[in-house]
């Protein structure tokens, strides 16, 4: 055992958390690693096998991998998907959802080994050291979470990579390739490297899960997404679990091109930074759910729904997964979607995906109310009573704003009159009194 104990590594086999491994080693720390699999497109076992024994070559005492794809699509992503959740209206929150999972499991291996700390590889300026620090001190408060990179030496990512060369750590990063990413089944984030300079196109060589929407297939393709009780659970009628068809649709979507966001995004900490994200499933996914949830909320529903999205999606980009708000919101979210049951068709076309046309059993679209045509069963005589009480508020503000400003015309009216007479009455003693003078 060393001097300060055991450390539980949030660890993913990348540039900086193999440099952090070694670092906690030699400030003192065993160090035990943890990896989760998420559904990350790259991933088959025997990568996360690769990513262990790597973690042991460079002293980790024991390699935790945690497969929790389908926890974290039913716990986490349906509830993204009942929330609509985008930050900024635009990102659905691949690497901020992740991160309350893989926290659940940090610190349950911590707990299990008798950790005194968790230990992540999140710089000074990004969101996620808020996540992992924020979700894991309200899963367990007594665990201490440290963030060296936050002050050791290695201040740059190209600092970085020569640490890791100096050291025999191999790493896939490199000075001509420095990209950052973040991946799993919701989606992947890319950072770093010419994307910092917002005006930079983003490399061809970034994108990995959409193909480029010039290269898309001349053919567009429809798909049917059928929904129960507010999450997908069918393509074009095939029944499957919710991570499957994420990620079936992430490749069915991603194939004809449309899926990236290009985003200038105002981070926690305080700044902006120039993301970039392939969600191509989440997206349709959300685009889908948000038209059959109008065909199936009420108005007054819906709108305070649309108003509350934005602050669900705004906890959890800021690390509040484990909060009282969220929560509450959670509840109201899950209490909208009992009724959201049908299904909704999309048309894929060379980087676009519309909405071509949804139904449900349980619409409140009733086409005897909306059509202009035969079968018509709108009460027209009713809208004049409507008019007159909806509108009654303002009416009667009107009347009495006229009432007001008839008022002060009278007293205005008044005051210039009197004003008008004293002046006059001025002006004749004036001219009387100059007519006596010249008389004398």
């Amino acid at each position: 055992m060393s001097e300060k104990g055991k450390v539980v590594l949030a660890y993913s086999g990348g540039l900086d958390t193999s440099c952090l491994l070694k670092y906690l080693q030699d400030d003192g720390y065993d160090v035990v690693s943890c990896i989760a699999a998420l559904g990350q497109p790259s991933e088959e076992r025997c990568d996360i096998d690769a990513v262990n024994e790597k973690a042991k070559k460079l002293g980790a005492v024991a390699a935790y991998d945690v497969d929790i794809r389908d926890e974290f699509a039913e716990d986490f992503i349906a509830k993204a998907i009942f929330a609509n959740g985008m930050y900024e209206n635009k990102y659905p929150l691949l690497s901020a959802l992740s991160r309350p999972a893989i926290c659940r499991h940090l610190v349950k291996v911590a707990q299990a080994e008798g950790a005194v700390a968790i230990a992540h590889g999140c710089t000074g300026k990004g969101n996620d050291q808020v996540r992992f620090e924020l979700e894991c001190k309200a899963l367990d408060p007594t665990l201490e979470i440290l963030g060296p990179v936050r002050s050791w030496e290695l201040t740059t990512r190209s600092s970085e990579i020569e640490y890791a060369q100096s050291r025999g750590i191999p790493v896939d990063a490199t000075k001509e390739n420095p990209y950052s990413i973040d991946e799993n089944v919701w989606g992947r984030a890319i950072e770093c490297g010419v994307l910092e300079d917002p005006w930079n196109e983003a490399p061809k060589g970034a994108w990995a899960i959409t193909v480029d929407p010039e290269d898309a297939p001349d053919e567009a393709r429809d798909v049917v997404l059928g929904f129960e009780g507010g999450l997908p659970v069918s393509i074009d009628g095939q029944r499957m679990k919710l991570y499957d068809l994420i990620a079936a649709l992430n490749k069915i979507v991603g194939s004809h091109g449309f899926g990236r966001i290009d985003m200038i995004e105002d981070r926690l900490v305080g700044l902006k930074s120039r993301e970039c994200y392939e969600q191509p499933g989440a997206l349709a996914i959300i685009m889908a759910h948000k038209q059959l949830e109008c065909l199936c909320l009420p108005g007054d529903v819906l709108h305070t729904k649309l108003q509350l999205e934005h602050d669900w999606s705004r906890q959890v980009y800021n690390g509040l997964w484990y909060s009282p708000l969220k929560d509450a919101l959670d509840a109201f979210f899950a209490s909208t979607q009992k009724t959201v049951t049908g299904e909704v068709r999309l048309h894929l076309y060379k980087g676009n995906c519309t909405v071509t046309g949804s139904r449900a059993d349980s619409s409140m679209y009733d086409f005897g109310l909306a059509t202009y045509d035969k079968g018509d069963t709108f009460d027209r005589t009713a809208a004049k009573g409507f008019m007159d009480l909806f509108g009654l508020p303002n009416r009667v503000w009107a009347e009495r704003r006229v009432e007001r400003e008839k008022a002060v015309g009278v007293v205005a009216a008044a005051q210039i009159a009197a004003m008008g007479q004293k002046e006059a009455e001025a002006a004749g003693t004036g001219e009387a009194g100059a007519e006596g003078a010249a008389s004398k």
